[in-house]
């Protein structure tokens, strides 16, 4: 049922999804989801955290173990391939829910912002290690590189959406790659 409201919303947004668009998709009833979550913004919201679990939770937990330059770059791979391979051009639900409703919806916009924080931290991380290793440039404050990898995905999965091309995500990924040369 997760997997199915989470498709939906992700694909359509919220506001384009009705109550009658999840009882299709989902196949369960009207009343059925009513009892379960209370409203349609209750379940785009255990929706929402489906998807962080599926999509940001485990890919950060598969990245963290390899080394901080393989860590990001397999990142950026991950990335690349799922939106050179979704042939309904979603992009980011988390983007999505940013763009469509986060100004708007307080707990969305927080909710957003808790996943870019943890993805902003990752990188953080990543480059922190790098640096100490060597392995990145000490050349900026590794807050700093940090917050530019995550405009750089954030660019990726909107670019995504309107223009899945390899080439252009692949350069725009591999610039930012580079500029954690040492």
């Amino acid at each position: 049922m997760l997997d199915a409201a989470m498709q939906r919303f992700w694909a359509h947004g919220y506001e384009s999804t009705s109550v009658k668009d999840l009882v299709e998709t989902t196949g369960i009833s009207s009343a059925s989801l009513y009892n379960a979550y209370g409203n349609k913004r209750a379940i785009f919201g255990v929706a929402f955290e489906h998807y962080v679990k599926k999509s940001f939770v485990e890919r950060l937990a598969r990245c963290e173990k390899l080394a901080p330059r393989e860590a990001i770059k397999a990142f950026f791979d991950d990335i690349l391939w799922r939106s050179i391979n979704d042939p309904e051009h979603k992009g980011c639900m988390v983007v999505n829910a940013a763009m469509e409703l986060a100004t708007h919806d307080r707990a969305v916009g927080k909710a957003v912002a808790k996943v870019l924080r943890r993805l902003e931290a990752f990188f953080r991380t990543c480059v922190e290690r790098g640096q100490a290793e060597g392995t990145i440039t000490r050349s900026r404050p590794a807050a700093t590189m940090a917050q530019h990898l995550l405009s750089v995905l954030m660019g990726v999965r909107v670019l995504a959406r309107v223009r899945p091309e390899r080439p252009l995500l692949e350069g725009v990924i591999a610039t930012a790659l580079a500029s954690l040369d040492p």
